[in-house]
């Protein structure tokens, strides 16, 4: 009886010492992440300084000219963003989306631990169209915001009654 339950037991540590060996053997050396930069970017008007809230600010990591993917975080009511995931010696395109300004897009390589960029938005400008006559010379009819470009009551053709 002693005899069976010496050998079970010795299987048994066998078995579990032969496991141990195994997991040693299967582990993947560790590999730490890259040092990641913290990079800051205030979005604000060109005409006064003051901050953008809510603008969407899009940072497109780069390899080469590929896009590795984007992620894309909101400015807070000081115009603020803050990333910490970029590796340091990237280059990243950074791209501000606002309502009612024009978009802004730029690359910036990324050579230190931190960064601050600060973007200031412009106001869209005429808006250049193809379509115009077919030559990509047609002038284009999008007003500046505020100003109609809707004939003036004088030039209008009456309705008939």
């Amino acid at each position: 009886m002693y005899r069976r339950i010496s050998s079970v037991v010795l299987m048994f540590a066998g078995l579990l010492s032969a496991s141990l060996a195994w997991g040693q053997e299967s582990r993947r050396k560790y590999t730490p992440p890259p040092p990641t930069a913290t990079i800051k970017v205030t979005v604000l008007r060109s005409t006064n300084g003051k901050p953008i809230p809510n603008a969407a600010v899009v940072f497109h990591p780069m390899e080469g000219d590929r896009d590795k993917g984007a992620l894309e975080l909101k400015s807070d009511e000081d115009g603020k963003v803050t990333i910490d995931v970029i590796p340091v010696g990237d280059t990243v395109r950074l791209q501000v989306i606002a309502d009612g300004w024009k978009t802004y897009g730029e690359d910036y390589k990324i050579d230190s631990d931190s960064k601050e960029i600060v973007v200031k938005m412009k106001r869209p400008t005429e808006q250049y169209s193809l379509y115009g006559d077919g030559h990509g010379t047609a002038t284009s009819t999008t007003a500046p915001k505020g100003q109609s470009t809707s004939a003036k009551p004088s030039e209008q053709t009456p309705i008939p009654q």
